[in-house]
């Protein structure tokens, strides 16, 4: 331990910390914008500047170790008229939009700005390079991630989060020098076209609005305010954990009753659990695994849990998709029910007839649930998808005192029993305990396995290994970057039986759609409550839930059965392939989104129907008969999808019709220019029945 003095105050700290850290540690707040805990410090905004006894220059806090006998200053007029010099030469950089920015009251700069009564004393300087305007300010072309590069104040800390030091996507990076420094995509390419995974790890250390999550909340409260549709919400384990911190409460404050009642509060109609498809994802991805390793087919089976390791497997090595489980992600089976199961039926005669469907809501820590909500053959099973944040901003906007609110509050049945292997659904390894758990049992083995497996849990760890009696070792990649690694060799093709694969760091409870927060300690409390959680629950495994099981009685028979396939599974391709572009195509006439459809098309494009509708010309044409010549779309429990086939050769297109029909087709694809930018349309789409 060494000892210093800043503004007076003795503090003692461990050797290896810098100014920063021991300024922190003796409750004396020093600025900074660029700083984010477990990234590394480049101390850019020069906020934190401090002055030490006997250097001659300011040194930056951040970035500038503690030593023995140090005396600092964080307080001088000089270093306070440095700050709001600074501050206001970002704010003339900066738009004057905070009224309706998605972080406004959470962004860093805006309470500087408010702390210190900083004014616009500078010219308007608009950032980047006047010489190279291909640097677009605005990108909102991801269905999870937006930009606004007029409100970066380049800190680096999203190239940070995406490169070396974080999930190694390196997907945004930096370009031009000084003053014209701007963080962009590879090429400038709109996020959508990039190798982008949605993980919004950059969201989540982006200090101001430059990087957000792609807004859902405004129109989830004008349809619950309107009150015209059924609605119903489905909640992830880590958002009632997590959602404490947005209204000031310590980390790991655990929040489900609460949170309940102000989802109630804000006008939906049921509250229901993902945890309830957490528990069934677990009957089907454990039946799964068995199957797979009785035919010794496929293994080592990756989870599916993760709609950022699925896009990162759909984007880079489509080659092991056979090892991914079909299972659909919790919060997919949780829509797929709600509005075309049994629950739906139950909601009366316009819903059992398919007329009608309820309006369905997901909160997830997730950024990346959004674009998951949007895949072919899944797309509208959830109508929204909100983050942690967002949710926070909406009980704000209704005043909704949410540290008021009782902690007394249940789920609405029958969508929200769960066990404690649901809970734990949240943490990295969460998802493979609870696998494990009911997997023993599947076996047999349950006396023989532990409940608990502390060697899955570390949040911090990058991969952790387990033997299991019967079953073989699996691994858990904690973090896309781990997933990575592991994937350079072809050791764990026979090293281990199953994968869980999160893409963040700390699973679930370390999201991108979660509160932000610069303790760096807060995965540690998040997942201590969580397991918290699994230890006094009632029922610990998931085979064990009542209304599971009822449902496999009632509805699907048992698990990896055809019914439970139609709703409960899905398929993945590889991205920009001609399967892809089918998947997308089908999806789009399954919903009878004419415009979507005729999209995809060359404007004189030809869909060869072998129907008697004929060969269709013109994407004009196309729209039209989607439009107004085929049925209307039916709903709810009447609403069937086109069913792409696992593939014999990696393009291979048979599909198996809402009616039950088998086909193949054939594509030509060409080239399609439109706003100045280049993409993949179908240029010829034939179907022949088999």
């Amino acid at each position: 331990m060494i000892e210093l003095t800043i503004n007076g105050r003795l503090v003692e700290i461990a050797e290896g910390a810098t100014l920063l850290d021991a300024a922190s540690k003796a409750g004396i707040h020093i600025p900074t914008l660029c700083h984010y805990p477990g990234l590394p410090s480049h101390s850019v905004c020069r906020m934190c500047l401090v002055e030490v006894e006997g250097e001659t220059k300011p040194r930056p806090a951040c970035t500038t170790p503690a030593n023995q006998g140090d005396v600092v200053e964080t307080d001088s007029d000089a270093l306070r008229e440095f700050r709001q010099s600074n501050g206001e030469w970002l704010l003339a950089r900066h738009p004057n939009d905070c009224m309706r920015c998605e972080v406004n009251g959470s962004c860093k700069l805006q309470s500087l700005v408010a702390e210190n009564q900083w004014e616009e004393r500078w010219e308007e300087i608009p950032p980047g390079s006047a010489a190279h305007p291909e640097h677009s300010s605005a990108d909102h072309t991801s269905p999870s991630i937006w930009r606004d590069l007029s409100k970066c104040i380049e800190c680096g800390l999203c190239a940070e989060a995406c490169g070396e030091a974080g999930q190694q996507q390196y997907v945004i990076g930096f370009a031009e020098r000084g003053d014209e420094r701007l963080p962009v995509t590879v090429f400038d390419d709109p996020l959508s076209e990039t190798q982008c995974i949605s993980c919004g790890q950059c969201t989540l250390v982006c200090p101001v609005g430059a990087l957000i999550e792609a807004p859902h909340w405004h129109d989830v409260l004008h349809t619950l305010d309107a009150r015209k549709r059924t609605s119903v919400v489905q909640v992830a384990p880590a958002t009632r954990i997590a959602i404490s911190e947005e209204f000031g409460m310590a980390p790991g404050t655990v929040s489900t009753g609460r949170l309940i009642n102000a989802l109630r509060q804000l006008g939906f109609d049921y509250v229901f659990d993902t945890n309830f498809t957490a528990d069934l994802t677990i009957m089907e991805e454990g039946t799964e695994l068995l199957t797979r390793l009785e035919t010794q087919t496929d293994l080592p089976l990756f989870t599916s849990c993760c709609p950022g390791w699925v896009n990162w497997l759909e984007l880079n090595r489509p080659d092991l998709l056979q090892h991914l489980s079909t299972t659909k992600s919790p919060q997919q089976m949780h829509g797929a029910i709600a509005k075309r199961g049994y629950f739906a039926r139950s909601l009366g005669p316009e819903f059992a007839e398919g007329k009608t469907e309820p309006y369905v809501v997901s909160v997830m820590p997730c950024t990346a649930k959004k674009d998951e909500a949007l895949r072919p053959g899944m797309s509208g099973d959830v109508d929204h998808v909100l983050t942690t944040r967002e949710l926070a901003r909406m009980i704000r906007s209704r005043g909704i005192a949410f540290g008021a609110l009782s902690e007394d509050g249940s789920f609405d049945s029958p969508l929200g029993q769960s066990t404690g292997a649901a809970q734990i659904f949240g943490a990295s390894g969460g998802v493979m305990e609870a696998m494990v758990r009911t997997a023993a049992h599947l076996t047999g083995r349950e006396d023989q396995v532990p409940l608990e497996w502390q060697q899955l849990r570390d949040v911090r760890e990058a991969v952790k290994t387990a033997t299991i009696p019967g079953i073989g070792t699996v691994a858990v990649c904690n973090g896309i970057a781990a997933a990575q690694r592991m994937l350079e060799t072809d050791a764990w093709r026979t090293a281990y039986v199953a994968i869980e694969v999160m893409a963040c760091s700390g699973g679930c409870l370390g999201g991108g759609g979660e509160p932000k927060s610069m303790d760096p300690d807060v995965l540690k409390k998040r997942s201590k409550a969580i397991y918290d959680i699994d230890a006094k629950a009632p029922r610990r495994r998931s085979y064990e839930n009542p209304d599971v099981r009822k449902l496999y009685d009632t509805e699907l028979g048992e698990p990896n059965s055809i019914a439970a396939h139609a709703l409960l599974h899905t398929t993945h391709t590889a991205r920009r392939s001609d399967r892809s572009l089918l998947a997308r195509f089908l999806d789009c006439v399954d919903r009878r989104d004419a415009e979507a459809a005729a999209s995809l098309f060359h404007p004189d494009g030809v869909w060869s129907t072998a129907s008697p509708f004929g060969d269709i010309r013109g994407a004009d044409n196309i729209a039209a008969l989607i439009r107004s010549g085929l049925p209307p779309r039916k709903f709810g429990p009447h609403f069937v999808r086109h069913h792409l086939e696992p593939p014999a050769v990696p393009d291979d297109l048979v599909v198996v019709t809402p009616d039950g029909q088998r086909c193949r087709f054939s594509m030509e694809t060409c080239s399609i220019d439109a706003d100045g930018r280049s993409r993949v349309g179908i240029r010829t789409l034939e179907r022949h029945i088999l």
